[in-house]
């Protein structure tokens, strides 16, 4: 009774990979999307599922940007036009009627642009982080991370079975060109969607960022917060408001505590903060600390860099065998 299901979403799954290697046709990801992101709350959209492929890259249209950022569309690209220098056509590029007319055939949610005479635009993984600094409102930048975070995992996941979904397309035409290979297929297609399971991007026990990797390592330490079941704890000598946002990624019920050095002006963020979030509990460090930590449940991660640092210089991410009591024990 399952095999229909699974061998339908390696089909899919296949189908997609297999229009993303050609060249210049856009390829929307919209499966299960079509206008319900019109009516869903912005913090619920799946923002993995509005990256289209156009010109062999991954990007965002400007429609999509602007719903995201709650903006309008020309209020969008006005910011961006008054910006210009800052996205060369590497970052941001107008679309072609032809690639405009794909975009229409393959994405519901783009039907209404099908006699709009405005001109859209696609931004790159590239044009997106540098929009991040034109909307500086906090609003937006939350909204940047989590765009990044879309980019990071839809890469990982790519990444990780680009192989089998090469695999699942191969025996895909067999089974089109030979019907007797049919059942055989279908159980080597359960196999791999198995293995694609199991080999699915994780939390590795030990991570390295090169310099310049800023967003990859923000979405692992994001990925480490939300995996949290009951607790969270922080020890690290220099935190500011970007540690309280990636703390109010964690699931309800989940406590966060932060260990740090005395700051006026972080007290007053996290006062702030606290007024109208979840709380986060502050202690001070009792004397300076040179290593970081973050303590997840029962798990104590070592980190290279200050959370708020990390990805800027060469950095690492490490699972310790020791106990979080015992950590905590020699902060007394």
């Amino acid at each position: 009774m399952e095999k229909t299901p699974r061998n339908n979403a390696g089909k899919k799954a296949s189908e997609q990979v297999t229009e993303c290697n050609k060249l210049k046709e856009p390829v929307a990801i919209c499966d299960q999307l079509n206008n319900e992101v019109e009516i869903m709350p912005i913090e619920e959209i799946d923002i993995a599922k509005l990256i289209v492929v156009v010109r062999d890259q991954q990007v965002l249209i400007d429609r999509d940007l602007a719903m995201l950022y709650q903006v309008e569309t020309k209020v969008l690209n006005q910011k961006v036009k008054r910006n210009i220098a800052r996205f060369p056509e590497r970052y941001r590029f107008q679309l072609t009627k032809d690639e405009m007319r794909e975009l229409v055939t393959n994405c519901d949610r783009f039907k209404n642009l099908k006699h709009s005479n405005s001109p859209s635009y696609a931004f790159t993984e590239q044009g997106l982080s540098m929009l991040s600094a034109v909307l500086s409102s906090q609003k937006a930048v939350d909204t940047s991370i989590r765009i990044m975070d879309a980019f990071v995992g839809m890469r990982r996941y790519l990444s990780s079975n680009a192989h089998i979904f090469q695999l699942l397309d191969h025996l895909e035409m067999q089974q089109l060109e030979n019907k007797k290979w049919k059942e055989q297929t279908d159980e080597k297609i359960d196999l791999i969607l198995d293995k694609m399971d199991t080999n699915s991007p994780k939390l590795l026990t030990e991570q390295i960022f090169a310099t310049g990797c800023v967003w990859d390592a923000w979405s692992y330490v994001s990925d480490l917060v939300r995996s949290a079941k009951w607790r969270i704890v922080l020890i690290d000598n220099f935190v500011d408001d970007r540690v309280l946002s990636l703390l109010d990624k964690r699931s309800d019920g989940v406590e966060a505590m932060i260990h740090s050095r005395y700051s006026e002006s972080f007290l007053t963020d996290l006062q702030k903060h606290n007024a109208q979030q979840r709380e986060i509990k502050f202690t001070q460090l009792p004397h300076r600390n040179h290593d970081r930590f973050l303590i997840i449940d029962d798990e104590v991660y070592l980190l290279g860099a200050s959370v708020k640092d990390m990805g800027i210089g060469l950095c690492a991410i490490t699972k310790m065998q020791t106990t979080p009591e015992t950590v905590l024990g020699l902060l007394d």
